[in-house]
């Protein structure tokens, strides 16, 4: 059975470097497959992993609706779709990828994105390990990917904004009757004056915390993955100090 973890936060808290940390993680300990889903249109997940990405599940939706006469006689608007999918799945080092896009235009999607959250159902399927990068505002777990998770990871920095929008985004999971087993609250670019009492009004389960790291910034500037990043990184140590968590199913 695939293990789903998700991941949300404001805009600019790391999230997606979280992300990319974790599935270097459980690539390097050889735990299973992973499928990683880019689902925050202002993310950059592929560049993170060192995957060229040429298409969205955006754009494909997109040129279906502009243009149903290119789905093929014979097959259905369901299959098409399915197939396109899997056909938007791109293969990196140690880990696949699936970038969601952008959300969708004014028109009505109901019909599509049921037959989405179909495809992506079967999708995740074929693998151990998902890791999902979503924006702060849920949309594609609402509308698009799935409603459930192992662990939904709300990334926040040491910042009294960043950890209002944690309590936030606990609260919209709530709302949109997420199906989520465990919620956690991870503290990127920790900062030791932060006020533990801060930490539990979020009222999410303290995961750990990652140290701000100027080496990930190099590795990004320079175009290169984070599986560039050296072993004895203090970030990826201090990753495994609460990892192991994540990676018990229990």
């Amino acid at each position: 059975m695939s293990y789903i973890i998700a991941l949300a936060g404001k805009g600019g808290t790391g999230k997606t470097t979280v992300a990319s940390l974790i599935i270097r993680s459980i690539w390097e300990k050889k735990l299973g497959s992973i499928l990683a889903i880019d689902a925050d249109p202002n993310s950059n997940l592929g560049e993170a992993l060192g995957i060229e990405v040429r298409q969205s599940v955006g754009t494909i939706l997109d040129e279906i609706g502009a243009h149903p006469d290119k789905i093929p006689s014979g097959m259905t608007k369901d299959r098409f779709i399915q197939f396109k999918v899997q056909e938007a799945v791109y293969e990196g080092r140690g880990v696949d990828l699936l970038n969601m896009g952008k959300p969708e235009g004014p028109g009505c999607y109901c019909y599509v994105n049921n037959v989405l959250r179909g495809a992506m159902t079967e999708l995740i399927k074929n693998y151990d390990f998902i890791i999902i990068d979503n924006e702060a505002g849920l949309e594609h777990l609402s509308r698009r990917t799935t409603r459930a998770a192992d662990a939904l990871i709300v990334v926040s920095d040491a910042t009294s904004v960043g950890l209002k929008s944690a309590a936030r985004i606990k609260e919209l999971a709530k709302e949109l009757k997420f199906d989520v087993k465990r919620s956690y609250l991870l503290v990127n670019r920790y900062n030791p004056k932060l006020e533990k009492e801060k930490i539990k009004e979020t009222g999410l389960d303290y995961l750990g915390n990652l140290p701000f790291d100027t080496e990930i910034e190099t590795l990004s500037l320079k175009g290169k993955s984070i599986f560039d990043l050296k072993p004895e990184a203090q970030i990826l140590k201090a990753l495994k100090l609460w990892g192991e968590k994540l990676w018990i199913r229990s």
